[in-house]
């Protein structure tokens, strides 16, 4: 059964990588149609047997009838965005970070079950008609002749090529995983949807119109799961999570999560959003439009301070660090970066006594850093076993604890430093394309950002993500990674729309352009 299982999510990852790497339309959309009803097959031979499902095995009326009602919700979100494709990503943007914990046969799990819909409808309104061959709505036109064209996508460049071959040869690493059943979640859960998610936001025209209504609805999820934080901390009460609820009990400080699971995955959220907003201000000319902006910067930074997010803080440094660099000018913003890491560092060696951190001792390192440095450490040994192909896919938690009897209640899942998990995992053949891939991500996305502030927002964002992986887990297991891509290739784009009258029919646009005078200056960019 397990050769069949990773030939199964070979196949899944392969189905996924044709949807970025197909030559045509057509293709694109055959694939990712195959990706998308192979994966939930997959997923169910996964855990048909664990106990979770087992109220559905004995219930089989209680299983079709949820089967049904998310047939008839795809279903209604498909109709919806078959009528108006530019609202995918204001919904799955929305969803983006929302966990819906589903509790069965004395398990619980916490899933994207909202954006995965949101991609199962996506994908359906727009590759079931491009292969019936139909011209409406507003997606691209798909004639016979014009379905064998490249759509939005363009041809693909290395980070496709890339982003393929890292989800694959993660598949097939999985052979000789000693954990095939979390090799297999990541790619069901994981790999696979957001593959088709990059794809979906891809191809997209992103007018300013677009990219702004999508930052302000980020910006009031944001706002509302700041708030719920607030909501949180003033009663000292956390709706999720009984790990961190049991910490904030015995610890003297109290962490926030808001609607997330994990107070680092909550800081990283709002590090984003803060800096989409950065970049709205630092760019905007309108004297109103900064004063809002630095308001709703200062309720998210509260948020932010509450999570207790080291790695947090990090990635938005980071991400400041980057918009500066794009707005002025790296030769600018270079000498105070490095003057607030010269500072920092000197902080750390002059007054370790602050931060609780003796320089000589491992186990004070370890305690200072939340468990990150014997992680490290111990990832650094589990990948040193087997350099060339590392342990496995998903096999880290399981060797960890087996090599170095690390404590049952302990979160080993991955080593908090995404190189580290991806040299013991995969070996250094997986370690080359996992950088390859950071190379031509930050290519792809900082080459010319600075005359976008929607670029530069997106490119800051992705910097600032890499940052918080060095510190914590979850890269490409991280819709936000994908959706970031995306959006960021999308724009990147020589052909992409910069002004707002592309959001207008042809006709007016025409009509518009033949009205301005010559002088008039041009639309403000995405």
């Amino acid at each position: 059964m397990s050769a069949l299982q990773v030939a199964g999510i070979v196949v899944a990852t392969l189905l996924a990588g044709g949807a970025l790497l197909a030559p045509g339309q057509r293709g694109r959309a055959a694939c990712a149609l195959g990706a998308l009803v192979l994966t939930p097959v997959l997923l169910i031979a996964q855990v048909w047997s664990s106990d979770q499902l087992g109220v559905l095995r004995e219930q089989p009326l209680v299983a079709a009838g949820a089967a049904l009602g998310g047939l008839v919700a795809v279903a209604v979100a498909t109709w919806g965005l078959r009528r108006r494709p530019t609202a995918l990503p204001l919904v799955a943007l929305a969803v983006l970070p929302l966990r819906i914990p589903i509790e069965a046969g004395g398990a619980s799990a916490s899933l994207l079950v909202s954006l995965y819909l949101v991609i199962g409808a996506g994908v359906l309104a727009w590759a079931v008609p491009v292969l019936r061959r139909e011209r409406r709505g507003g997606w691209e036109a798909v004639d016979e002749h014009e379905s064998e064209r490249d759509d939005g996508l363009g041809r693909p460049g290395a980070l496709e090529w890339l982003l393929t071959a890292l989800i694959v040869l993660f598949a097939v690493q999985a052979a000789y995983s000693s954990d095939l059943g979390t090799a297999a979640e990541q790619v069901v859960f994981f790999y696979v949807p957001f593959a088709l998610l990059f794809v979906l936001l891809a191809r997209l025209e992103w007018t300013r119109g677009l990219a702004l209504r999508c930052l302000g609805v980020v910006t009031v999820l944001a706002l509302v799961l700041v708030g719920i934080g607030f909501y949180e901390y003033v009663t000292r009460t956390l709706l999720l999570n009984p790990k961190v609820i049991a910490s904030n009990q015995v610890e003297e400080y109290f962490r926030i999560n808001s609607l997330f699971f994990d107070p680092n995955i909550f800081g990283r959220f709002l590090a984003v959003v803060m800096l989409g907003v950065a970049a709205a201000v630092l760019w905007t000319t309108r004297r109103r439009i900064a004063l809002a902006g630095v308001a709703v910067l200062a309720v998210l930074w509260g948020g932010l301070v509450l999570t207790l997010s080291q790695s947090s803080f990090v990635g938005l440094l980071v991400g400041l660090a980057v918009l500066a660099a794009l707005r002025w000018g790296w030769r600018r913003a270079l000498p105070v970066a490095l003057a607030f890491v010269v500072a920092g560092v000197g902080f750390v060696v002059l007054a370790p006594q602050v931060l609780r951190l003796d320089l000589g001792s491992t186990a004070a390192l370890d305690n200072a850093t939340s468990g990150r440095y014997d992680l490290v450490s111990g990832g650094v040994e589990l990948a040193v076993r087997e350099p060339l192909t590392g342990l496995g896919s998903g096999a880290f938690e399981r060797e960890y604890r087996a090599e170095l009897d690390a404590s049952s209640d302990r979160a080993v899942a991955a080593s908090h430093t995404i190189p580290v998990t991806v040299a013991a995992e995969q070996g250094l053949a997986g370690l080359a394309v996992y950088l390859a891939l950071l190379v031509a991500a930050l290519s792809r996305l900082l080459r010319g950002a600075g005359r976008s502030p929607a670029r530069a927002a997106v490119a800051a964002a992705f910097v600032a993500l890499i940052a918080h992986t060095m510190l914590y887990a979850a890269f490409l297991e991280d819709p936000l990674t994908w959706a970031l891509l995306g959006v960021g290739v999308a724009l990147a784009r020589p052909h992409a729309v910069a002004g707002e009258a592309a959001e207008k029919p042809a006709g007016a646009a025409g009509s518009a352009s033949s009205t301005r005078p010559s002088s008039a200056p041009a639309p403000e960019p995405v």
